[in-house]
Order: C-alpha cells, then structure tokens, then sequence
C-alpha cells in the first residue's frame, strides 16, 4: 500500500539526550534541534509550533526559530523526492514565515547520531541554523527539496518568523505541507 498522508508526521525537536524519538519535548520554545523527539505536532497546522509575538517582541522586530522534524512512519516505504512548502502561503497576520531544509541527511527515527544542527536560544540560534536559506513556497513546484525519507526515518527543516512591527495577530497558522513519489 503506497504511503499515505497519515503515514507523514510532523514533530518537535529535542537538544538533549543520546537517541531520536527517546523523549518528548515539553517546551516548543526549546524545539531547537539535534534530535527528533516524541512530541508530534498536528499534520495540518504548526499555530502551536510558536508563542504568541508579545508588543515587545513585536516592536523590536524579534526573529525566532524552531526546528521541527518530517517523520516518514511507513513501515516499509521510503518517500522519495520529497518536497516541503507553506501550504497556503506565509501566513497572514504579524510576521513573516519562512521555511529552510536542515543540511543534515536523513535518519532513523531512533539513530544514535545528531539528527539536526542545534541552535544555542530560539532568537540567537548561531551561524548554522541563521545561513540556511530560507524561502516561503507556496506549491509543490516551487517547494523545498527534502530529497528520499526512508521508511521509520526523519528530516529535519527549520521555520523562522520574524516580527514585521505590524498589527499583531494571535495564533497564526503555519500550515506546512510535504509531497514526494511512493511505490504503489
């Protein structure tokens, strides 16, 4: 049976501990990478992947990222030539949403190897997380090359939303979107 979209998870991350998928990940603020954790998030909208942008935050034009995991959890079937992208577009509201693809490979959900860079704090992440290029596709045609997500394996991208100093809008909704080829 070819992969279906139940089969696609999306999940936070977790900077501490030795494995993916060993813990779940309490925080959303600390989602900042090296390992897949347990705590999934919903397939059809991240709004929970970030707090709310105070009036500060929002004035200052605050910068904050989040490293969440695609989770490929079909039993045998890889996802090849996957792609991610902002389904529906950057959200409308008080910040811009933009997306990057980590330049760590793919992995086991439980690999022993650090499964995404690792940011220091979620505004002040560090050279490797801040270089990664960050666009906003908008389809399947324009999106973000994850290249094949075996089976029971995981590929960590970025979202980065920047304050605009604009009317702020609570809850917005960050609906990513992943696609690719499947055997029948």
């Amino acid at each position: 049976m070819a992969i279906a979209a139940s089969d696609i998870l999306y999940k936070l991350s977790i900077k501490t501990g030795a494995a993916g998928n060993s813990a779940a990940q309490p925080t959303v603020n600390a989602s900042l990478g090296t390992w897949v954790s347990t705590t999934q998030l919903s397939a059809t909208a991240l709004n929970n992947a970030f707090d709310n942008i105070t009036g500060a935050e929002n004035a200052a034009s605050v910068v904050d990222y989040r490293c969440v995991f695609v989770h490929n959890s079909h039993a045998t079937l890889p996802l090849t030539a996957a792609v991610l992208w902002l389904s529906g577009g950057d959200p409308a509201g008080g910040a811009v949403v933009t997306i990057a693809v980590d330049t760590t490979a793919s992995s086991a959900v439980g690999a022993a190897v650090a499964q995404a860079l690792t940011a220091t704090t979620e505004t002040a992440p560090g050279a490797g997380v801040t270089g990664l290029v960050y666009s906003a596709p908008t389809t399947s045609a324009a999106g973000l090359a994850l290249g094949d997500i075996p089976a029971g394996s995981v590929k960590a991208v970025w979202i980065k939303r920047a304050a605009a100093n604009t009317a702020p809008v609570n809850a917005e909704t960050i609906t990513l979107a992943v696609t690719g080829d499947t055997a029948a």
